[in-house]
């Protein structure tokens, strides 16, 4: 995956250089320091990557499912095989704790297990005598040539989503990984490699926008998967449709939680406190809201801000670390700057994380954990997706007011509500809009059996990542309507 160390492509069963000269650093976010580089590929290499993919499609669709998944039972023992090292590369390139990389790679396994149901997830339908003599059945085949490009903050997990159903279906797949946090999926790959798959099936080419854009435009690419920020994804599924592609595209989050008086309060600040500084709150699902109402107030926030003081910030892979760094020097000035500017326009620090050092690690981009109280619903804080350790508390009078709050959010991935009341509970799962409800829960993770269901300027398309949602997206339903006339039939 990696010679004199740029990073690799991997194309037709093969690892290359991708013949490009420009390359982009990747840096250990707790140290500072540049462990490799990745090629920004371009427009070329894409096309003859897309056109090897073409290639092996062909013959990879007419395999029967029942075989098409016997290479993804392979790749599930090889994945728990290095469970550990992989882990190691995730927290090298990333920044996570060692247990939070785990946990990636956990969420990443289960959709190569549920995608390995194929042969019966697949199945289409039929249905005798619509007309006298007449049968229809509907039936379900691959796309094509398929393209995920995914970003730094899971770079195991994301990939995960998409890959194992796109090739279980009879697709041959094309990864992007973030350029940012390439390594680890370069390391899946020799698994994949030594899973069987044939080659062409399962490709790998490494870059920035310009072999986004490749993929976009490239007229055999028929359909686009995609997470990110809101822009950007916005940009990826409109240039996507105009080229007649399909496309699901994850943008941003707020992810709101609320607290009702009658929560228990012990638990609620644990969960929340997980919620937003887990993944140095770079996760799309990390709640970066509390609202809280009428007393809940009085009690619930002293507890999270002690909890924010008190977590251990760390080199990922350190003994008692709780949290690691953000990615990147840039973000942490961009997060500094957001905290800056929100106490400027009003919001209070009842614990601010600037400033951050860890010893040993001097040259990391870490914060510590920061919580902003008495944040008004209508300011720039609580319209932006920090994507960082910040946590914005704003307050309610009733629920009804909160669940106004909620809707009237541009983003709509997730809100979560802690209450010991099935009504109200009932109440914030009816009415809120968004796609993912937690209730007593602070991360609306869904299962891979679930689709990842993003609303509003979360996500774009029409099908989402995951389960039933990701055969849909990666089949076509094909219909059949047959007559066989008796006086048709000859012997032979």
């Amino acid at each position: 995956m990696i010679d004199q160390g740029t990073l690799l492509n991997y194309v037709g069963g093969h690892w290359e250089r991708a013949g490009v000269s420009e390359a982009a650093p990747i840096h250990n976010p707790a140290t500072g320091s540049v462990i490799a580089t990745a090629p920004l590929s371009d427009a070329a290499t894409v096309a003859r990557v897309v056109a090897t993919a073409s290639e092996a499609y062909q013959k990879w669709r007419r395999v029967p499912p029942g075989d098409r998944i016997q290479p993804l039972f392979k790749l599930k023992f090889l994945l728990e095989q290095h469970w550990d090292e992989l882990a190691k590369v995730i927290t090298e390139e990333c920044g996570k704790t060692i247990g939070e990389s785990k946990g990636e790679l956990q969420r990443g396994l289960e959709n190569v297990e549920v995608a390995t149901g194929i042969p019966s997830m697949m199945m289409g339908h039929n249905l005798e005598d619509i007309a006298s003599g007449i049968d229809e059945l509907m039936i379900r085949q691959p796309v094509g040539v398929v393209a995920a490009i995914t970003p730094f903050n899971f770079p195991a997990m994301i990939p995960l989503w998409f890959m194992p159903y796109a090739v279980a279906c009879g697709n041959a797949m094309i990864l992007k990984p973030s350029e940012r946090t390439p390594m680890t999926m370069g390391r899946i790959m020799e698994l994949v490699d030594q899973a069987g798959f044939p080659p062409g099936v399962v490709n790998l080419v490494h870059g920035g926008k310009g072999a986004v854009d490749a993929l976009l435009d490239h007229p055999d690419v028929r359909a686009i998967s995609f997470v990110g920020s809101t822009p950007v994804a916005k940009y990826v599924y409109s240039r996507a449709a105009a080229n007649g592609k399909r496309a699901q595209a994850q943008g941003g989050a707020k992810n709101p939680i609320v607290i009702l008086p009658d929560a228990d309060m012990a638990m609620t600040t644990r969960i929340v406190a997980d919620s937003s500084f887990g993944c140095a709150g770079q996760r799309c699902l990390a709640s970066s809201v509390v609202i809280t109402v009428d007393e809940a107030a009085k009690t619930f926030t002293p507890l999270i801000g002690d909890a924010a003081a008190s977590r251990r910030i760390g080199y990922g892979a350190g003994e008692g670390t709780e949290m690691g760094p953000v990615i990147s020097s840039a973000s942490k000035a961009r997060i500094e700057g957001i905290i800056e500017s929100s106490i400027a326009a009003g919001a209070k620090p009842l614990v601010d994380g600037r400033g951050a050092q860890v010893p040993g690690y001097e040259q990391g981009y870490f914060l510590k954990p920061t919580i902003l109280t008495g944040v008004d619903p209508a300011s720039e804080l609580a319209r932006t997706e920090v994507f960082g350790p910040v946590l914005s508390v704003m307050h309610a009078n009733t629920v009804e007011d909160a669940i106004e709050i909620v809707n009237r959010a541009a983003f709509g991935n997730m809100a979560c509500l802690f209450t010991a009341s099935g009504a109200a509970a009932r109440q914030f799962r009816y009415e809120t809009r968004v796609g993912n409800i937690g209730i007593n829960v602070g991360v609306a993770a869904p299962m891979a059996y679930f689709p990842f269901s993003g609303w509003k300027e979360s996500f774009f398309g029409d099908l989402h990542a995951q389960g039933h949602d990701a055969i849909d997206f990666f089949t076509e339903k094909k219909v059949v309507v047959e007559r066989w006339p008796s006086t048709w039939s000859r012997k032979f």
